[in-house]
């Protein structure tokens, strides 16, 4: 039950008429089964029961719960329809009713994005790894707009959406991917009172449960604390499992006045059992390494069968603290400056299996079901810290006949990431076809060896959108930061194995000695201009052009060298990676802004890519890239009771200049597929029935080249369908159950460089969640 005791009348009746309705809405999570509808009110009858002369009737309409009217980020000033890029928001419904746990799953519902990539040979990723328009964004993925690079799974319990925008996203957030930018948006505290809680059991026995708790301290502060416990197996996966832990409280000062503050903190930590993948053998275009051929006809290993040991963990904490600053100046000026500092630390030990001809022994046998392959241990031991404060005006005037919309702003973050070396392990052969994880590697310890790498940067931007006339805007910006990135390394005298040192004279083994001390200083300079005509009051066209660029150490603080023989992207000699975007599309707003329509093509070039010269052995920055397609979406209300998130895309993704990134020596860029497609709609059957059904398209895709031969060149297309039904038992409880993976599709979610192993698809499984709202 909502107390709402301390709100003054006025606001009461406001929010009766429904002027506030939007509000009213997001201030707790919804039940499963609200209807959306229109409000409306009446002036009173007379006492003789007759409507009076001056009867006043105001409607208002509840903005749906699928599409917000517009981007949290205050450097987007212009409502969503008419923003003038790719734009896609996975509201807080949508997450809740898909249980969607983690920003890799929320990310499903972003048409040709995903988790593709398995990393490198022997050596797995971790957290979200998404690729979108053919490039990995994992170093694009920002909370509240800051920045957040940490290799973890991100959980969703404190996020009330996440903002995906495709495109180049550098005069926005300054170095950035060239694919576009996700940001998550954290929950606030609101003026109400409220507790919405969940209890979940699923598949696997996977518990998990969450508490939302909204406190009213006066009629202008509040306090809110979201908490989440979540611990289960994996339904696919013999002995993967998580187990993790969360809170997060804040407290808002000055609401609904004209200066506020908000002061936030975040706590996760996680402790999960990681996955390392299984052997391709059997998958379609594995041939096996010459002298084993029997492996060609021995079939596929179980998808269930774990290559790990039970020596392997992922440990990770992530702290955040934020201050945040608003003052209204004058009804359209508003100053906001905000400070955060987080650290996430991260310490693994994953265990995978090596694919080469090299790694196979047959122990004198003919029989496949004798054969081992050798195990590899990855470790990591790493800290990723960030200290910002950002500053940010938004204000609107008018200059004659041209109406603008304002936003700039400064910035100043320092960036850190430190790893630590860690003593080598070597984990015995293990059986193809039935694994034995039972078994303990030792444990881990540093050796001495470390690697430091951090970025200062400061930046200074400013937008501004032009209303020439009713139907025509022009909007346009620019941003520049300058950046200086120091990187060291070093490696214990005395190892053995790749990148050993040797000892000089009276140095002891196990002394760290420097092998690579380099910086990298300089300005980046991007920028965005667009163009929207409205059409109708409802719809219409737009165009766009933006850059984005990514300098040596950008994505990882790593740099090397300038005199290093083999360079790569992040040599200190070489430039940014840059990339350009143009777009042409139309937005519709239809339903009474209840539904939203968009359709854009697009094409992305990427130049500076580093090649090798396959005769001299040179490296230079010849390389280009090109991404191209179109994209549609659609989100929003069909009807009052019928709601829908969908979108697809088809992107030509391909080198346009360089040699091939696939194994199979074509052209086209890796774990990105041609067409995808994403769709989640529900339906409210009665006032306490409600049913939903998703289904996710990925197209087929090709791996990326390191010289192994006889492995899976791509992975085949699939389809898999989810389902849901909710239950409302009275105001305060509603049930829900999810179905994932509704007919048991077998699919291969991801594969490695080498394409030795891969991480099957989920099976079947399902989840029932309580909810309770008080």
């Amino acid at each position: 039950m909502k107390k709402n005791k301390n709100i003054t009348p006025s606001f009461r009746e406001m929010t009766t008429l429904g002027v506030f309705a939007g509000l009213c809405v997001s201030l707790t999570t919804p039940a499963i089964a609200d209807t959306i509808s229109n409000t409306s009110t009446q002036a009173s009858q007379s006492n003789d029961g007759k409507k009076s002369d001056d009867t006043l009737v105001v409607q208002a309409s509840v903005p749906s719960l699928y599409v917000p009217q517009s981007l949290s980020d205050p450097k987007f000033t212009r409502p969503l329809a008419d923003t003038t890029r790719t734009v896609t928001v996975v509201p807080e419904k949508v997450i809740q009713e898909q249980h969607a746990t983690t920003l890799t799953e929320a990310m499903k519902n972003i048409a040709g994005a995903g988790a593709f990539f398995a990393g490198e040979n022997g050596n797995s990723t971790t957290g979200d790894a998404i690729y979108m328009r053919g490039v990995d964004t994992s170093n694009s993925i920002y909370v509240d707009g800051i920045r957040d690079i940490a290799a973890v799974s991100r959980d969703t319990f404190n996020i009330s959406s996440v903002e995906v925008l495709k495109g180049p996203s550098g005069s926005d957030y300054g170095r950035s991917a060239p694919s576009g930018s996700i940001n998550m948006i954290t929950k606030k505290p609101q003026l109400a009172t409220s507790i919405d809680g969940s209890l979940s059991y699923g598949s696997a026995s996977t518990r998990r449960a969450t508490v939302d708790y909204n406190q009213m301290i006066n009629e202008n502060s509040a306090f809110r604390i979201n908490m989440m416990g979540d611990k289960g197996n994996d339904n696919t996966r013999d002995k993967v499992s998580h187990e993790k832990y969360g809170f997060a409280p804040s407290i808002a000062f000055g609401l609904d006045t004209a200066t506020r503050l908000y002061l936030d903190y975040v706590h996760v930590h996680q402790n999960n059992t990681p996955d390392g993948g299984i052997p391709t053998i059997g998958l379609p275009g594995y041939s096996a390494p010459k002298g084993y051929s029997a492996l060609n006809n021995s079939g596929k290993v179980n998808r269930h069968s774990f290559y790990g040991t039970d020596s392997d963990y992922d440990k990770s904490t992530t702290d955040s603290a934020t201050m945040r600053f608003e003052h209204d100046i004058s009804d359209v000026t508003t100053i906001r400056n905000t400070t955060r500092w987080a650290q996430t630390s991260q310490k693994y030990l994953m265990t995978a299996v090596m694919g080469g001809a090299s790694n196979i022994q047959t122990n004198n046998s003919s029989n496949v079901n004798d054969w081992t392959w050798s195990r590899l241990a990855n470790t990591r031991d790493s800290v990723n810290k960030i200290l910002t404060n950002q500053t940010n005006l938004t204000t609107k005037f008018q200059t004659g006949t041209v109406k603008h919309d304002i936003s700039t702003g400064i910035e100043f973050t320092h960036e850190s990431q430190t790893i630590r070396g860690l003593n080598t392990l070597s984990p015995p052969a293990v059986n193809i076809y039935h694994p034995d994880s039972s078994i303990l590697v030792g444990g881990l310890s540093r050796n001495g060896a470390d690697a430091h790498g951090t970025t200062d940067t400061f930046g200074i931007y400013a937008f501004d959108t032009l209303q020439l006339t009713d139907k025509f805007e022009i909007n346009g910006g620019a941003r520049v930061d300058s950046y200086h990135t120091e990187y060291n390394s070093s490696t214990a005298c005395g190892g053995t194995g790749r990148g050993a040192v040797a000892c000089t004279a009276g140095v002891s083994k196990g002394t760290p000695i420097k092998t690579v001390d380099a910086s990298k200083s300089g300005n980046l300079f991007n920028w965005k201009a667009g163009a929207l005509y409205h059409l109708t009051e409802q719809g219409n066209v737009y165009v766009n052009y933006g850059v984005a660029q990514q300098p040596p150490g950008g994505n990882n603080f790593q740099l090397t060298a300038s005199s290093t023989a083999t360079k790569t992207a992040n040599s200190t000699d070489f430039k940014p990676q840059k990339a350009a975007t143009a777009e042409v599309g139309t937005k519709w707003n239809l339903m009474d802004s209840r539904l939203l329509l968009t359709a854009a093509l697009f094409r992305t070039d990427i130049k500076n890519e580093v090649e090798q010269d396959s005769s001299t052995k040179e490296y230079s920055q010849v390389g280009r890239k090109r991404v191209e397609g179109y994209e549609l979406t659609v989100s929003g209300d069909i009807t009052d009771n019928w709601h829908a998130l969908a979108g697809y895309t088809l992107q030509n993704a391909k080198v346009s200049e360089g040699s091939a990134v696939n194994n199979d020596g074509s052209k086209y860029l890796s774990y990105t597929p041609r067409h995808a497609f994403t769709a989640w709609t529900t339906y409210q059957i009665t006032p306490e029935l409600v049913a939903g059904a998703g289904a996710r398209y990925v197209g087929s895709m090709h791996r990326g080249t390191d010289g192994a031969v006889g492995t899976p060149n791509t992975i085949d297309h699939y389809w898999v369908a989810d389902a849901m039904a909710g239950y409302k038992v009275n105001r305060n409880l509603d049930l829900q159950l999810n179905v994932y993976n509704l007919f048991d599709k077998h699919y291969v979610q991801s594969i490695n460089k080498s394409g030795y192993r891969y991480h099957p698809g989920a099976e079947r499984s399902w989840m029932l969640t309580a909810n309770v709202h008080f």
